[in-house]
């Protein structure tokens, strides 16, 4: 005959066996599924590339200054300019120069000014400042037989059109920087801190003349080749 103590620890037994078999039959994913669930890992920063500065232009010219650093000159827009001011790799300062405001900036006696054109200035304190930009103005004979008057001064460049017979016919300026009349095509282009004047012949193969603010002929291109 069995003791009930026995039995009793027999049945103790049975009930811990029975109750482990249990927990194993469950399936692993059913064991976790009150369970909170572990937050992912958050993934590493990732270095994003340099973005160039928005506009229409991009990136125009490098300007030595006076202390030896150096302004790098961003069209944006319409007379609107930006230089990011370079000492080696650490960058002063951002000039922004738009519509008829210059932009101004110091550091450590150096004196910057950008212009709404894109020039740039620069001195040291204590050293003479720039004279300002006096206007200028020069007739030429373009190749179509008109003449045209370039002027250029603190307010911007600009040419005017004549007729032979001194009738004022158009004018370009950097707002307004083409005008076209029958085949030809006149044209006012930044190249770097300067502004040029080009006139096209379209009836050929596309003959073209650039004069700089002074009145010289600098380039010209003939039957797709250069003279």
């Amino acid at each position: 005959m069995r003791s009930p103590r026995r039995t009793t620890r027999l049945l103790r037994t049975a009930a811990v066996v029975a109750g482990a078999a249990a927990v194993l039959a469950v399936p692993a994913g059913a064991a976790f599924a009150d369970s909170a669930a572990a937050p992912a890992p958050r993934p590493l920063p990732v270095a994003q590339p340099a973005q160039p500065k928005p506009g229409t232009g991009g990136y125009v010219t490098t300007v030595r200054l006076a202390d030896g650093s150096v302004a790098k000159v961003y069209k944006i827009g319409d007379r609107h300019f930006e230089a990011d001011i370079l000492s080696g790799p650490t960058k002063l300062d951002t000039l922004v120069g738009r519509g008829a405001d210059a932009s101004y900036g110091q550091s450590n006696g150096l004196r910057v000014v950008l212009r709404p054109d894109g020039r740039v200035t620069s001195w040291m304190a204590g050293t003479p400042k720039p004279a300002a930009k006096r206007a200028s103005a020069v007739r030429i004979a373009m190749p179509d037989g008109w003449t045209a008057k370039l002027m250029d001064g603190p307010q911007g460049a600009r040419v005017e059109m004549f007729l032979p017979n001194g009738s004022a016919v158009d004018a370009v300026d950097l707002k307004r920087p083409t005008a076209q009349h029958d085949v030809w095509t006149y044209r006012i282009v930044q190249d770097g801190p300067r502004v040029k004047f080009v006139v096209i012949d379209g009836s050929g193969a596309g003959s073209s003349w650039v004069y700089g603010f002074d009145g010289r002929l600098v380039e010209q291109y003939r039957a797709g080749s250069a003279v």
